[in-house]
């Protein structure tokens, strides 16, 4: 399925479909994409390919759509506070190329934030399909800043009502305070199928959300074993068992030195 086919579907959090604020998150969202920068997207209108990324990747980005939150949840979404200073396209994408190491990259997509002008967004993300030689898999990521004190919310609480489909999991743990995570770190790590009652051809997603206890920054990966996300029947087959990272790879990509310039640059 071409990569933009799954634009129109993919826009789900939890498999399931989005409250109907999406529809002007994303027309305010593709306006403002045509004025951005994009490389490396050959053949698609500007600004598409971004709110591609977002959907493909179904990133939980907090607070973008004021008052959403997940179909059927009763959680509050996090909410959302300015970044300290802008982070740009290259920087996401050069990140998130860095992280996945040895791979050859296609479709690659990337958004700026900026803090001076929050129509324009506050989240900056990036988003790409890694060939690493054990299938092609879509890999999103997104930084936001959430207002302190912390709340739960998405990317800080795995509870849900109504609960979550059998086989999707979601662990919350903590990452003690050291020179690389200042006072600390929440990490939430979950696994969704595509689809339910899901099949052996069923695609899946992992997510993994670093948010800062000091400052409220927010990293949150989202790897598919497939070339893109999606629901039902229209999210790509898996090209592969397991996602490109592993849950500790990722913890420690996002808590590291590739991605320190952003998560201070955003808290």
């Amino acid at each position: 399925m071409p990569f933009e086919a799954d634009l129109a579907h993919a826009l789900d959090r939890t498999t399931e479909s989005l409250e109907p604020d999406i529809t002007t998150f994303l027309s305010g969202a593709v306006e403002r994409g045509r004025s951005r920068r994009r490389r490396r997207r050959a053949g698609v209108a500007a600004g598409v390919g971004v709110c591609a990324a977002i959907a493909a990747a179904a990133l939980v980005i907090p607070g973008t759509i004021a008052g959403m939150r997940s179909s059927g949840s009763d959680i509050e979404p996090a909410a959302q506070a300015m970044p300290r200073t802008a982070i740009s396209d290259t920087q996401m994408i050069q990140a998130l190329e860095q992280t996945l190491p040895g791979g050859r990259f296609s479709q690659v997509t990337g958004q700026s934030n900026n803090p001076a002008d929050p129509s324009a967004g506050y989240v900056a993300n990036a988003g790409l399909v890694v060939d690493d030689g054990q299938g092609a898999a879509y890999v999103g990521v997104s930084a936001v800043r959430l207002k302190l004190p912390l709340r739960d919310g998405d990317g800080l609480s795995c509870e849900r009502t109504p609960p979550r489909a059998k086989g999707d999991t979601c662990k919350v743990s903590e990452l003690p305070s050291s020179a690389a995570v200042p006072g600390g770190a929440l990490v939430m790590s979950e696994q969704n199928a595509a689809e339910h009652p899901a099949r052996a051809d069923t695609a899946r997603r992992w997510t993994i959300t670093v948010t800062l206890k000091s400052t409220g920054a927010q990293l949150q990966l989202v790897e598919w074993n497939s070339t893109g996300g999606g629901s039902d029947g229209t999210t790509p087959k898996p090209t592969r068992a397991t996602p490109p990272l592993t849950e500790q790879q990722v913890v420690a990509a996002l808590t590291g030195p590739v991605w320190a310039p952003i998560l201070g640059a955003v808290g």
